[in-house]
Parts: C-alpha cells; structure tokens; sequence
C-alpha cells in the first residue's frame, strides 16, 4: 500500500488524479499545485473524497519539504514543470520520499534539456535506498518501454530505432499546444539531433521530414526532431546503429511557429516593457488556449510507438509497436484531450508499479532500464492497449 503525492495540476495532473483514484494500491492521494482552486477542482470533478488537496510553489524546497512532511508520502509522481525536477528530488531526499516523472530537467534560461542534470543524483538516491523513476510518460515513457520490450523478447540485437509520433487530431483552433505552451515551443524549435555510428548529428529544426503512414491514419508529414529519451535509450542499448525521434507538424502550426519566432515571441530571456520585465515567450503561454481546455472540441487520433529493425538468431527482422488513442474517448473518461491521457495513464501505472515493488530499485533510473514486461501487460487495461506489426515495411 502506498501513500501518493501528485504535483501538478495541468492536463496530464488531472489524468493521473483519474487513474490513481481507481487504484486501490494508493491508500492515500494528495494533489497539490500553485493555484489550489485548481487542484480542489480536480478533486471535486473526481468525488468521494478520494483526493486531498494542498497549494505548493514547487520552485521552492522548503515549501516542498514542508509539504512532504505534513503528508509522510511514500511516492511524489512530478507532474509540474520540468523547471521543477531538482526541487522535487532535492525535497524527496530531504524527506525520504520516492520520486517518478514524465519530463526531464530544463532549465530556466536555457532551452535545453537532458538527462546529465538528475543522473547526477544517482548516488544520493542510491544511498538513501529511495527510487527515482525518470521519463514515465509516453515519449518519454512508453517509448522507452516498447524498445525495452522488444530487446528482452524479439531482437538478439537492436540496430536501428525510429519513434514516430503522430497527432492526427483537429482542436479547432488557429493555433494552440496540446501541452504546456512554453515548454512545447522551446522543444520543438530547438535543432533536431539524431545518433548515429556512436555519435550524435545536428540539424537544423525541421530540416528532415518524410511523409510516414500511420496505422487507421494514413500518411502524414513527420519531421526529425530530438528527444530525450533519444539520450537514455542509446546509453541502455549499446547495439543501436541509429537512433532517430519523428513527430508530425501541421502546415498551418509550422506557419504560426515561424511567425512567433520571427517577431520574438519564443524568446526567454527577459525583456523590459513599460517598466516591467516580461519573458516574451511566458507572456504568449498566457495568451495562448490552455492545453487542458481543448479537450471538450478535439477530434481524431493519435498514434505513437516504435519502429525497429534489428537480428533475432542471426537474421534480420523489423517490428513496428504502437498505440493510437482516440482524444474524444479520452476526454468522456478524464475531461482531458489524448496528449494528456497518454502521458498520465503510464505515470500512474508506472506508480502502482512501484507501490506493488515490481520497479523499486534504489538509484536514478530511466523507465526502461525496468523489467517492461508487468508494464506491457496491465498497459492496455489502463486504456492504452499496444498493436504489434512484424517483419513489415518500416518506411524508414
């Protein structure tokens, strides 16, 4: 039995508190975020006294620290910003709390992101015997674990790994981010990279796409962008040749996105207005839809997974693992769009994994380092069922 602490009250947050209220596993839910109006929403939407509410800055430690104690949880699942990551895990060793997350660290006044920042709190972990589970998302997350899966089962080797991510789904608006506006604009207008023969290879954003063919979608236009699981994938499994993160792009985003970029509204350093310091692209955040409100007009599919080709008793073979998640379906069950189910289904799986001592090991690990097999098997009764495709045309 598990006490859980979520942070975060987005899109994904309000998944998570969904599938965790269904889980007999957590004795005790608290969500906890900035706005408590927002999180008592949540609670009250969800009913029956399930959740506990509590309003926390997760910039800072000793509010986190404080919060922990007041609660004594056994897991945090961080749902927050991925500003937020060292925080958290610095209020979790402060408090012996265990730790799980979707997104890696970003700082602030940098538009990177990677790993280095929290294996870096590998030992700490470590020799507090506390979990810390990075990346149990989707992409993060169930990527990781599809690959994971078909080492252990279907490939002596793996060579190439191509994820593809597809949202074929129609919101209705003239431009808007499925998530977090500022971190979704600092991701997808960075330089795309991809590994390959043992090194990593720079491109200019957007400079690669190809159209792919999605299962029950059909051909979209997808472009090579960097991912991070990308980072952790190619430390885990040494065999891969190349490495490559495909996502799909609508004309009339790319068209928008260029605009915000040639005006300066993707800018995150400050800037002085009327007196005032503003971040150009947190102001944008403010006016843009929020993500957690498409879902009530939001139509259509998403499909996301694996395509891998690699030499099972010394013949070559391919295999193609995906999920397609109706937005429509996702939204009756949580009030949320697809983006957000299929990143908080796998967090809450990912926490009941640990509350039932299947992933508990003391350290820094990312989802796929874990036996993927309890995750593969409960996956598609959270609502998230996986379709498997072998020795086919991997387009790629």
């Amino acid at each position: 039995m598990c006490k859980l602490l979520i942070i975060g009250a987005g899109g994904v947050g309000t998944v998570v508190a969904h599938k965790a209220a269904q889980c007999d596993v957590f004795t005790d839910i608290i969500l906890a975020s900035r706005t408590k109006s927002k999180v008592d929403a949540i609670a009250e939407k969800i009913g029956g006294g399930r959740i506990k509410t509590d309003q926390v800055d997760a910039d800072d430690v000793a509010q986190l620290t404080a919060l922990f104690r007041k609660y004594q949880p056994d897991l945090v699942i961080n749902v927050a910003l991925p500003y937020q990551d060292l925080t958290i895990m610095d209020a979790c060793l402060a408090c012996g709390v265990n730790y799980l997350d979707t997104a890696n660290y970003e700082p602030k006044d940098e538009a990177k992101f990677e790993y280095s920042w929290q294996w870096a709190y590998r030992d700490r972990f470590k020799q507090a015997g506390l979990t810390a589970i990075l990346g149990c998302g989707f992409d993060p997350g169930v990527t990781s674990i599809y690959t994971a899966y078909a080492a252990k089962h279907h490939f002596d080797e793996i060579h190439y790994l191509d994820i593809v991510d597809c949202n074929a789904g129609n919101h209705g608006m003239a431009f808007a981010t499925n998530f977090n506006p500022e971190i979704n604009i600092r991701e997808v207008t960075q330089k795309g990279r991809y590994w390959e023969n043992g090194k990593w290879v720079e491109t200019e954003p957007h400079e690669i796409h190809k159209p792919l063919t999605y299962p029950e979608i059909g051909p979209k236009e997808s472009y090579l962008i960097y991912h991070e699981e990308l980072e952790s994938l190619v430390k885990n499994f040494p065999t891969l040749k190349r490495a490559r993160f495909w996502m799909t792009f609508g004309q009339e985003y790319l068209t928008h996105l260029r605009v915000i970029q040639n005006i300066g509204m993707d800018r995150i350093d400050p800037i002085l207005y009327n007196g005032v310091e503003i971040v150009p692209i947190q102001f944008l955040k403010a006016v843009l839809p929020d993500p957690k409100s498409l879902g009530a007009n939001y139509t259509g599919w998403t499909s996301i997974g694996c395509r891998i080709k690699g030499i099972k008793n010394g013949k070559e073979h391919t295999y193609y693992v995906y999920n397609n998640c109706n937005h429509e379906t996702a939204y009756r069950e949580t009030g949320t769009q697809a983006v957000s189910y299929t990143t908080g289904v796998p967090a809450t799986l990912g926490a009941e994994l640990f509350a039932r001592g299947l992933w508990k090991t003391p350290g820094v690990l990312n989802v796929e380092e874990f036996d993927p097999d309890p995750f593969m098997k409960e996956i598609g009764n959270r609502g998230l069922p996986f379709h498997e495709l072998f020795d086919v045309n991997l387009e790629l």
